[in-house]
This record gives structure tokens, sequence and C-alpha cells, in this order.
């Protein structure tokens, strides 16, 4: 069975029509989704259900990361490249020892990156714009 890319048209317009920043909420939403259902695949012992839905998240995770605009304030982007490394690393633990508090941490960290993108975002939008014109 081959998948289709219009298998769900709005999210595929909801994806295209985002800003940068509102994509990266998206990821840490997918991460997080993908990561929920892993778990509960390790709960039921339905390991193909965990360990696809876990290397979905590893894959995001790895995007994540990737992403990152090293050259603004490469301090903070350093720090949060070793946060996605752990991350990815308690996600390969938990594919490996089958064992949920892994994948607990990796919600439970995911969240909290996501709360902080959403609120810079919010703050951001409060900004007023400067016209450059002095």
């Amino acid at each position: 069975m081959k998948p289709t890319t219009a298998a769900n048209p709005y999210l595929r317009n909801q994806v295209l029509s985002a800003k940068p920043e509102e994509l990266r909420l998206m990821l840490f939403d997918g991460a997080i989704r993908f990561l929920n259902v892993g778990r509960k695949g390790l709960e039921n012992k339905d390991y193909d259900v965990s360990y696809t839905n876990i290397s979905k998240a590893q894959k995001i995770v790895l995007e994540l990361s990737n992403s990152l605009n090293r050259d603004v304030m490469p301090e903070v982007t350093e720090k949060l490249s070793a946060l996605y490394t752990f991350i990815y690393r308690l996600l390969v633990d938990a594919s490996t020892t089958r064992e949920t508090k892994h994948i607990d941490e990796a919600i439970r960290l995911l969240r909290y990156e996501r709360e902080t993108w959403a609120m810079l975002i919010e703050k951001a939008n409060q900004q007023p714009v400067s016209s450059g014109a002095a």
C-alpha cells in the first residue's frame, strides 16, 4: 500500500501556509503525538506500533535540531542542540529497553519546549513592528 500525500488535505494546507515559527510548534505537536502513540504501543506490547511512532518522533527531534540557526545566539542554540540530542538518546533508550519512563521524560521535555516556543511567539507578536524610518 502506497502512502498518499493527499491523505489529509487540511493538514497539507496548514503546513504549506504556516509561518516558520508555527511550523516549529507543529513539529513539537507531532513529536508529542507520536510519542503518546508509541507509549501506548509499549504498554500494549505492540512493538511494531511503538517502534514506528518512536522512529517518527526521532526524525522530528532531528529536524528540530538541524533547523536551529547557529548564527543567531550560538550559546543558546548550542544548549538547545544538546537538549535535542538528549531527547533523541531517550528515544533510542525507549526503543531498546522498551521502558516507558524514557518516553515520559522525552514528552515532558518536548512539552516544556513547546510551551516556551509558544510564549516566545506570543511575545514577539505583541512587540510593535519598527518601520526602520527615523
